[in-house]
Formats: C-alpha cells, sequence, structure tokens
C-alpha cells in the first residue's frame, strides 16, 4: 500500500460547442447547481491537498463560479489551457498548477486523480475506492472502466496476461476482436505523480487534429514496465458525461433521482417522486410533506412538519416549522412558523409571512416573482389588521 499526499487536476477546458450555448459547459446547471460544482463536490470528500481546474476561452466566467460556489475548505487553483490541444496536453498544463511553493517539481511523490468536468455523477466512494485500489497494487496508473452492453463509441480497454490493462484503444483504431470489448474507459483516472509527467512528454499527436490524447499515457507506462489497473464501476451511470443538451437531460434526471431518495431516507414525503423537483442546495428538515408539482430551486429550507404543494414554486425561500404553501409562488420570501399562504398567493423578494398568519388566495406580497403575476403588497404580513393576510388559525 503506498502512500502520499492526493491531488487532482479537473479537466474543464473545452468550448461544448455540441451545448450550443455561450455559456461554458462546466457552468451549465444540474438540479441548480453548476456541472463542475458536483465533481468538486465530490472530491471534497477525499482527502486532497489540492484541486486544479483547467479552463478555457472562458476562463475568468468559470474562475468567478468557483469562487463564489466552490465547496469550503477545498484549496482549488485555476490555471488556462490557451490552446486546444487534447486532454494529454490539457493535464500536463494541470501538473503546472500542483507545484508547491517551495518550487518542487513534477516528480513529486504522492498521485494525482485526474477527471473531466463533466462527469457530475460520480459518487465521492467511487473516487475513494480508485484511489485504495490504486494504492494498494502501487500502480503507475488506474483507470475508472465501465462494462457495458453498448460499446459503440467508447475506448476500448485492452488487457494483457494477468489482467494488467496494456492500453486504450479508441474505436476507430479497434480491430473487429478489440470492438467486441465491452469494458470500456470513462476518462477518470488515478496515477502516480512522479510517472505522469515523464509520460505526457513522451505522448505524439498522432492524428489529424494534432491533439495530444491523455488515453495513450496508458499504453507509455504499460510499455515501461509500469502496473497499470483497472476498476470497474458498479454503476456505469456514474461516469456518464454531458457533451450536449440531451445527455444533460438525463443527467439531470438520474440526479434528481439521486436527491429525491436521499431525502425519503431522511425522512420526508414525497407524495408523487416524479412530480417533484428539489435542486441540490435545498434543505429540508424531518416530517416534511412534499405534494405533486412541488419544485424548490436555489436555497430553499423548510421546517420541520411543513407542508408544500400540491403545485408550488419555491426558490431561495424559507418556511418555517408547521407551515403550509399551496398552489402559490414564492421567490425569496420568508413564511414563518404555522403561517398558511395560498392557494394562488404570490410572494416575492422581500415578502415576511408573519408566525401563524395567513395568506388569503391572490394575494401578492414582496418585490418580482419573475413574471408570476405582478408586485405589490407592503413586502410583509403581520397578521391581525393587514388587507392581504389573516391571522385566523382555523382557516
Amino acid at each position: 500500500m503506498t502512500t502520499g499526499p492526493l491531488s487532482a487536476i479537473v479537466l474543464a477546458a473545452g468550448d461544448g460547442t455540441r451545448m450550443r450555448s455561450q455559456r461554458p459547459k462546466p457552468l451549465h446547471r444540474l438540479c441548480g447547481r453548476p456541472m463542475v460544482l458536483h465533481v468538486l463536490d465530490a472530491l471534497a470528500e477525499l482527502d486532497v491537498q489540492r484541486v486544479v481546474v483547467v479552463v478555457g476561452r472562458e476562463g475568468e466566467w468559470v474562475g468567478r463560479t468557483l469562487a463564489d460556489h466552490a465547496p469550503k475548505g477545498l484549496t482549488i487553483e485555476l490555471v488556462t489551457q490557451h490552446e486546444q490541444r487534447g486532454t494529454g496536453d490539457a493535464t500536463a498544463v494541470g501538473l503546472t498548477g500542483l507545484l508547491d511553493d517551495a518550487g518542487a517539481g513534477d516528480d513529486q511523490e504522492g498521485d494525482v486523480v485526474v477527471l473531466p468536468g463533466d462527469t457530475p455523477l460520480v459518487r465521492p466512494p467511487t473516487l475513494a475506492a480508485l484511489v485504495r485500489h490504486h494504492r494498494h497494487h502501487g500502480a503507475g496508473a488506474t483507470l475508472l472502466t465501465a462494462d457495458v452492453p453498448d460499446a459503440r463509441g467508447y475506448g476500448r480497454i485492452v488487457r494483457g496476461k494477468g489482467g494488467s490493462v496494456q492500453r486504450v484503444v479508441e474505436e476507430v483504431d479497434a480491430t473487429d476482436e478489440e470492438r467486441a470489448i465491452s469494458e470500456v474507459n470513462t476518462s477518470i483516472y488515478c496515477f502516480r505523480r512522479s510517472v505522469l509527467a515523464p509520460s505526457l512528454r513522451r505522448l505524439r499527436p498522432a492524428n489529424e487534429q494534432g491533439e495530444y490524447y491523455l488515453t495513450d499515457v496508458v499504453g507509455v507506462l504499460s510499455e515501461a514496465g509500469y502496473t497499470v489497473e483497472a476498476l470497474v464501476v458498479a454503476d456505469p451511470m456514474e461516469a456518464a458525461g454531458v457533451n450536449d443538451r440531451a445527455q444533460l437531460a438525463v443527467a439531470e434526471a438520474e440526479l434528481r433521482d439521486r436527491i429525491n431518495e436521499r431525502w425519503m431516507r431522511r425522512g420526508v414525503t414525497m407524495w408523487d417522486p416524479e412530480r417533484t423537483y428539489v435542486d441540490a442546495q435545498v434543505r429540508l428538515a424531518a416530517d416534511v410533506s412534499l405534494l405533486p408539482g412541488v419544485m424548490l430551486r436555489g436555497e430553499c429550507t423548510v421546517g420541520e412538519g411543513a407542508e408544500i404543494g400540491p403545485d408550488c414554486m419555491l426558490v431561495d425561500t424559507h418556511v418555517g416549522d408547521g407551515a403550509e404553501v399551496r398552489h402559490s409562488v414564492c421567490v425569496g420570501a420568508v413564511v414563518g412558523p404555522g403561517a398558511r399562504v395560498g392557494p394562488y398567493a404570490s410572494l416575492g423578494s422581500g415578502a415576511e409571512v408573519a408566525a401563524n398568519a395567513t395568506v388569503p388566495p391572490f394575494s401578492i406580497l414582496g418585490g418580482d416573482t419573475g413574471g408570476t403575476g405582478g408586485t405589490g403588497g407592503t413586502g410583509s404580513t403581520g397578521g391581525t389588521g393587514s388587507p392581504r393576510a389573516s391571522s385566523d388559525p382555523t382557516r
């Protein structure tokens, strides 16, 4: 079992042209959180000393997002790949961000996880298992692989005698026998840091695009006599990449299922999970009930025993213990404990509903709710005497 510091390189420099968007691909949202942040969330649960994020032409945009929303306590360095020359070149650029303050070279001991910024479904236990497997076998490199029924479009894992990995062959270069292999590369790796940089320097751009492929490092290490291991992921969906809007929707559905299952196991009731949408940053207490058609977006919090729905959208809203919100839209609002809102009420930014107060049907309070019916009101309800809310507890 080898030990040493663990670092990570996240490859997030791709233009994402298939997304057909001005927004950088790593910043497209899944369950309300930019895709690259889901990757960093997974890394944050490992004992990672430093994370380098390799960015491209929209690096400043990505950098601002990471500065505001990256996991606390994670040391992140941004480096820019100015010219798109492939994943091998991007990894080499990323290694420059791992040079420590003392000026240690890239032959420093330890290991480095390399993974794409567009694999938001990878779970922390899977990354931890990859590192453990890599260190247990003293490997020069360990690949996370997947066994899939349809391997079309993926690089195949070619193993040698004894089961070690010899190389990764891309489909266009594969023989008929190699195309029959069902074990594929996921583009998630753990490398011994001292051998990664020398291997990258041996890469040659043997393709029309003049790009350096990280997969070729596997063959370089194998030929040099280093052990190259593979760990087969139990759920291939974890390694699914997001390259276009259709794949984004598939990843969104998978992540929402995970979020809903987690909250239900923690004591939240969902009448119809298929029609309940809860963003990644939402916080729910025990005994919350979510009726069909509920959307909780942004940094919502819902207190113990509260009931939301049916057909509600809450954005960045706090709902107190035992409150009820029905057929309503709340954006940037505060609903006090025991309060009742709606049906068909609209609470905008700054709206505050007092404890045990009632917001009658079709009320409009606070600022803009994003086109949900206008603005107006005083922005708060105080219970008795308010023209827009009553404190009648029998309603």
